[in-house]
């Protein structure tokens, strides 16, 4: 099940799904890479630094780079002067990226606003107040009240983005309808097939326990994955230079409802395969480009939540997949036609990809992408209609703007990412993390039930029937506790998460495959409620902690520099491992019996516990500074308040002693019941603790 996937590929646009995770910022908008940007001869930022330098008032750049050489030489100073030009540029650059307006004042923004109205021909009377606000709204939109000009009307809206943040207009709710609808276009992609392959496997001559037809039941099973991992998720970055964000998504759910309605005609294992390769066209692209669109369209107050609710209702399509394969199990076969009910399964993946087809265009285009494109009145104009008023349009549009200037300026000290993401020690830490998180969503297990439940349930002796029924409540699990994932990420914590669920769906995988060992013949009524139990129940646990947390973790880990390559290295790894679980089950199954297989899986969670536990910092209510010092900057250990590092970070054994150390921590605390102090490993830059929980609800990026 993936639930959030951004672009691949290093010069393409970063999903947000950070947005709900970067807290106590006041950034408002997209980290998105650009993908084209023309020059400008508005005096933006860079143009009033210029002016400001010439002036004596303000070098920006020269204080970033005091003060890294300043935490050099304090922490290690056989260091002092060791960081090259263009790594003091690059860390310059992106701490603008942060905020590119923070320097500035009222009037030189107004003035900044004024400038880029007049520039893009933007040149109405109304238009231009608004930009002039909406440049001071931009700096911090928190402080709106400290704006002169805003008429009583506007400081209203601007107020309910705080109060009643999910009051909205309308064809703004039009787009989350829109993307709400392609994540369940995935889900019900996904799971299908578990009851239609009850029903194809034999019929293609692929339906018995010998290594030939496990191996290629679990090769078409698998088919979708195989082309999302190696060709579907890279074909993203043409598909959005060429058709835009609306002409992506109707794109590929176009490829899916054909490729849907294809399944239903074949005849042959291959024909299968190829027609189900063909369907992984239409989920690698959407999957990566709807998060992207959504958090392109919608405001920072909502952003967070909506890009979350991508894994809700992903799941809520699992369970109609789950429908589908109930609603058509009795469908019987009329003359001629042979296997009817699984052709109406594989077919009807296709009717939310239709709905999305016949009312994508009915949505604005995403502002980001016509600023991408140089097409800046469009992209006003598409503001304009998802926001109640102008001045939020124009203060998001400017922002958006001013971003593309500072990430230009970022590309221009950027080295080779490929090699950066391995060389540069925070990058490398949030690699080792993001790769974790991936891999073992996959790889606790989940999708060997979400693909394979009902053949699961037949050979713990179900009827087919209860089989898909059974199934059927696991898809409703699943949906159930996605809900409460979108607040306990952000209250409970990302690594918490996982080191609480991690042991739990170990010990209800064990408890699933060892209760095949009960008697069949004398226990049967037990035998499958145990089953059926340990299967939900791990369903309970996953829902909350591997589904959300990867995408969500893998985000906000990476330097917004190197995040649309670290995204793509994440989507590749959980749609690749995908296909490896999915190709491998059945085979899988049959060489270490059920038991053994789900023990297997289980085995691997505890490897997971132990992975999170060591190598995995927790990034809940960080901003872009403290992510710097959580992976890279000043770190504390052992209680103690000498510095162990700077640039280069904390060392990665630290890290996993730290968590070493914890196991006693939550042993004593949690379970004795002891008041004691929770260990001190990092602090912010304001001396305030990492560990400690925002109790402040802040602003979401």
């Amino acid at each position: 099940m993936v639930d959030h996937v951004d672009l691949p590929g290093g010069d393409s646009f970063s999903g947000d799904s950070d947005n709900n995770t970067q807290v106590g910022e006041p950034d408002l908008r997209s980290h998105s890479v650009v993908e084209s940007a023309g020059k400008s001869s508005v005096p933006t930022a860079g143009t009033i630094d210029q002016i400001r330098v010439a002036n004596g008032n303000y070098d920006g750049h020269a204080e970033f780079t005091e003060h890294d050489d300043q935490i050099e030489s304090t922490s290690h100073p056989s260091r002092k002067g060791s960081m090259t030009a263009a790594e003091r540029a690059r860390r310059n650059t992106n701490a603008k990226l942060a905020n590119p307006l923070a320097a500035y004042s009222q009037a030189e923004l107004r003035a900044m606003g004024a400038a880029f109205a007049k520039e893009y021909q933007i040149g109405e009377e109304e238009d231009t107040r608004a930009f002039e606000l909406g440049a001071c709204l931009a700096q911090n939109p928190i402080k709106y009240s400290t704006v002169q000009g805003l008429e009583p009307d506007e400081i209203e809206v601007l107020r309910m983005e705080f109060t009643n943040r999910w009051s909205q207009p309308k064809l703004l709710y039009l787009v989350i309808v829109l993307c709400s609808t392609c994540a369940a276009v995935q889900g019900m992609d996904e799971t299908v097939v578990n009851g239609g392959q009850l029903f194809y496997g034999p019929q293609f001559g692929i339906g018995g326990k010998d290594p030939r037809s496990t191996w290629l039941l679990g090769l078409v099973n698998s088919a979708p994955y195989l082309c999302c991992a190696f060709i579907g998720c890279w074909l993203t970055v043409p598909f959005n230079n060429t058709f835009g964000r609306r002409g992506t998504i109707f794109v590929t759910c176009t490829f899916s409802a054909l490729a849907c309605f294809w399944q239903a005609f074949t005849n042959t294992w291959w024909h299968m395969f190829i027609a189900r390769f063909a369907l992984g066209l239409g989920i690698g692209p959407k999957s990566a480009t709807v998060p992207i669109y959504a958090a392109e369209t919608t405001p920072p107050g909502i952003r967070g939540a909506l890009v979350m609710q991508w894994q809700m209702w992903t799941a809520f399509g699992i369970m109609l997949g789950y429908v589908a394969d109930l609603v058509f199990y009795q469908v019987p076969d009329p003359a001629g036609i042979t296997g009817l009910n699984w052709r109406l399964m594989m077919a009807s993946a296709m009717m939310p990809a239709v709905i999305v087809v016949c009312f994508v265009f009915l949505c604005p285009e995403s502002p980001r992408w016509y600023l991408s494109k140089g097409r800046h009145y469009k992209a006003y104009q598409s503001m304009v209609k998802l926001r109640y008023n102008k001045v939020q349009a124009a203060r998001d549009l400017f922002y958006m703007h001013t971003l593309l200037e500072a990430e230009n300026e970022l590309a221009a000290h950027r080295g080779n990412p490929i090699i950066e993401l391995i060389t540069v020690p925070r990058n490398r830490r949030a690699l080792i993390g993001s790769e974790i998180v991936m891999f073992m969503q996959q790889f606790c297990g989940v999708n060997v039930i979400a693909y394979y439940s009902s053949q699961i349930f037949v050979d713990a002796k179900f009827t087919e029937v209860s089989a898909l029924a059974a199934s059927l409540g696991f898809g409703i699990i699943n949906f159930v506790f996605a809900i409460p994932a979108i607040y306990t990420i952000d209250t409970f914590g990302r690594r918490n998460l996982l080191l609480t669920t991690f042991p739990l769906m170990a010990l209800f995988l064990f408890f699933t495959g060892f209760s095949f060992l009960i008697p069949e013949d004398t226990l049967h009524t037990a035998r499958i409620a145990c089953i059926a139990l340990g299967i939900y129940l791990f369903g309970v646990v996953y829902s909350p902690g591997e589904g959300p947390v990867p995408f969500t973790y893998s985000a906000e880990a990476y330097p917004l520099y190197i995040r649309p390559l670290g995204m793509s290295l994440a989507t590749a790894t959980t749609w690749f491992f995908n296909f490896v679980l999915s190709i491998t089950w059945p085979s899988l199954e049959t060489a270490f019996t059920t038991t053994g297989a789900f023990c297997w899986y289980a085995a691997w969670n505890i490897v997971g516990f132990f992975a999170v536990l060591f190598f995995l910092p927790e990034t809940k209510g960080k901003t872009l500074e403290e992510l710097d010092q959580v992976f890279g900057k000043t770190a504390y250990a052992f209680g103690h308040l000498a510095p162990l590092l700077t640039a280069s970070g904390m060392p990665t054994h630290t890290h996993a002693a730290y968590g070493a150390r914890q196991v006693p921590y939550f042993f004593k605390r949690y379970i004795l019941r002891q008041n004691i102090e929770q260990e001190r490993l990092y602090e912010t830059e304001s001396g305030e603790e990492v560990e400690n929980d925002h109790d402040e609800e802040k602003y979401i990026n």
